[in-house]
């Protein structure tokens, strides 16, 4: 197995040097009302850009509980050099998300042409699972669709509860369109262990996530092998300050995050 697919690290402001920066440059997972409201944070993203990395704007529903609207999307884009935004979504819902996305799409195509406009893959079942995926291969105005992580448990194994049964059921069936980008959207309840399954698939670009972070902070270790338990968290907008002790744990988490997922990419020394 030689596919890799690209991890960003999701980490504070405080600590992107120490975690976040990429040798070399590849991918970087941004979050909009960070760029748009903390200098070093975009300043940080500006570097990176400069030194390579494709910079993807995330539009802030997981973070705020509320996408920000088009307008300050490409502010934020613009501002980073980013070659993509994610458009807003709505969890579960897949009509509701169709509907997000397309006047969305409509307001940033109003404003800029600039960017790849990048989907996420919401449904309540499978059918309406297989309508919006249909639906959003299908529009023009789509360069990439983005899986969110799968949560919880799910013995059924549905497409739009299981995410690695969904890459499976798109490669099986010939579903994957060549002239788009595909990306995973968090670590899942198995973590870092998905990714080992999800490199067989050619098509899959990146992964971004703050569990190694998160984790590394409350001095949990990540292993190689398993088993992958993540017990109640913080979210990454509320963690406090990281003792110094705990930085060799992160970036030990962050190094086996990416063996999974086969990036040969490491945290820049240079920027430490």
């Amino acid at each position: 197995m030689t596919k890799h697919i690209d991890f960003s690290v999701i980490a504070p402001p405080a600590y992107l040097d120490d975690f976040v920066a990429q040798e070399p440059a590849r991918v970087h997972h941004v979050a909009a009302q960070r760029v748009l409201s903390h200098d070093g944070y975009r300043a940080f993203f500006v570097a990176e850009a400069e030194r390579g990395a494709e910079i993807i704007i995330d539009n802030g529903v997981f973070d705020l509980g509320h996408a920000l609207p088009a307008a300050d999307l490409v502010a934020a884009g613009l501002a980073v050099s980013a070659r993509e935004i994610i458009l807003p979504d709505v969890m579960h819902e897949g009509a509701a998300t169709i509907k997000a996305s397309e006047q969305a799409a409509r307001d940033i195509l109003d404003l800029t042409d600039s960017f790849r406009l990048c989907v996420v893959l919401h449904a309540a079942d499978d059918e309406e699972w297989l309508r919006t995926y249909d639906h959003f291969a299908s529009s023009d105005y789509v360069g990439a669709i983005a899986l969110p992580a799968s949560r919880r448990p799910d013995p059924e194994r549905q497409l739009c509860r299981t995410r690695w049964m969904a890459t499976h059921y798109l490669e099986d069936r010939d579903m994957v369109e060549e002239r788009m980008v595909y990306r995973l959207l968090g670590l899942g309840r198995t973590g870092h262990l998905e990714l080992v399954e999800q490199r067989e698939h050619e098509w899959i670009a990146s992964v971004d996530g703050a569990a190694p972070v998160i984790l590394g902070a409350m001095g949990i270790a990540m292993l190689p092998g398993g088993p992958y338990e993540k017990p109640s968290t913080p979210h990454i907008e509320n963690v406090g300050p990281i003792p110094e002790d705990r930085f060799d744990l992160i970036r030990q988490n962050i190094a086996v995050v990416r063996e999974a997922a086969g990036s040969h990419v490491k945290i820049a020394e240079a920027l430490r």
